[in-house]
């Protein structure tokens, strides 16, 4: 790592590690230098696709590659453990796809691993690095609409999705609440921190994973928060943070918005767009340069995204699953959070 560039590695080739090399390619200060995948024939066509000069059919050869300075693990959440791992241990540094793993317990492993080897790690939740997003969080925590009193957030996908689907499939972490859910979980989370307490109610496909999620989730202020999240039902991905005093609403795509709307008692609406200069509402360059912001300043997590704030989303995330009955094949006795031997190899 140079004054001027970051040198990043990618690992894994799907749609959401295409998303973020692109928008990686845009900063002037990150340099693309290797790709991983378990395929050397995918890990060749995406580094060609993108010009990245070294392709890996093996992610131990990424996370040995000494060239890289932060590593972004984009594989199926069941193998972010295993990937982000084998890159801690070698050394690199980490930006992890949320969900951050499948379970609580997993996600202690790489915090633990993290900070045993005094590596970066961060959790891609990108929502909290959002510059509109921030300001919504900086006028909650200036009071500026009182006390919260409750906060609300859905998003859900219409599909159908066949069974076949990863979305539908148990050995890939399936369900909706791993891969929507845990946006609005993170939202309320990011507004009144880890609940002191969860309710929830799911229907169940015939795998056994989770086509929709409701919870309520409740804070000892008082404070009630309402959660949603569906992959049969396409919802208005929209959000509401309502304190003692008035109302923050997004009213659609709350985790990357353009705008949201201030309601204060006594007062004319409010509204605030997003800078232009900010680029595209779904581009995922805010949380790269807050990583290469962190690695710069000698940090080994981001105020932005902490990995405490990571790990109470999961105990969440695992709560409601033991509230719902989901739970996925190698987890201890089937209970959400507790894992057998960790893997440090590639399956």
């Amino acid at each position: 790592m140079t004054a001027d560039t970051v040198r990043w590695g990618i690992l894994a080739t799907g749609g959401i590690a295409g998303a973020f090399t692109a928008d990686l390619i845009d900063l002037p200060d990150a340099e693309v230098v290797a790709v991983a995948s378990r395929s050397e024939e995918s890990a060749k066509a995406f580094a060609e696709r993108f010009g990245i000069p070294r392709a890996y059919g093996d992610w131990n050869a990424l996370a040995r590659d000494e060239d890289i300075d932060v590593v972004y693990v984009a594989t199926p959440h069941t193998a972010h453990r295993t990937a982000a791992g084998l890159c801690l241990a070698a050394g690199r540094n980490v930006l992890c796809e949320k969900p951050f793993t499948l379970n609580v317990g997993e996600a202690a492993e790489l915090v633990a691993l993290g900070r045993e080897h005094g590596r970066f790690l961060m959790e891609a939740m990108w929502m909290y690095c959002n510059p509109l997003v921030r300001r919504l969080k900086s006028l909650v925590d200036d009071g500026v609409i009182g006390e919260v009193r409750s906060v609300q957030a859905d998003f859900g996908l219409a599909g159908p999705f066949p069974p076949s689907h990863r979305l539908r499939n148990p050995e890939l972490g399936g369900g909706a609440l791993l891969d929507l859910g845990v946006y609005p979980v993170s939202f309320a989370q990011l507004l009144l921190g880890e609940p002191s307490d969860i309710a929830a109610r799911a229907v169940l496909s015939e795998e056994g994973v989770d086509l929709q999620t409701g919870a309520l989730l409740s804070w000892e202020s008082g404070a009630l928060g309402s959660v949603h999240c569906s992959i049969v039902g396409g919802t208005a991905t929209s959000a509401s943070v309502t304190g003692s005093q008035g109302r923050i609403d997004i009213p659609d795509g709350f985790f990357f918005p353009d705008r949201f709307v201030l309601h204060r008692d006594g007062r004319d609406a409010e509204e605030f767009t997003a800078d232009p200069g900010d680029g595209p509402r779904n581009s995922l360059r805010h949380e790269a340069a807050e990583v290469m912001r962190a690695l710069r300043a000698g940090e080994t997590e981001s105020p932005l995204v902490p990995l405490d704030g990571t790990l109470a989303v999961m105990r969440t995330l695992d709560a409601i699953r033991d509230r719902v009955g989901v739970s996925y094949p190698g987890e201890t006795d089937g209970h959400p959070g507790e894992t057998g031997e960790p893997h440090l190899t590639p399956a």
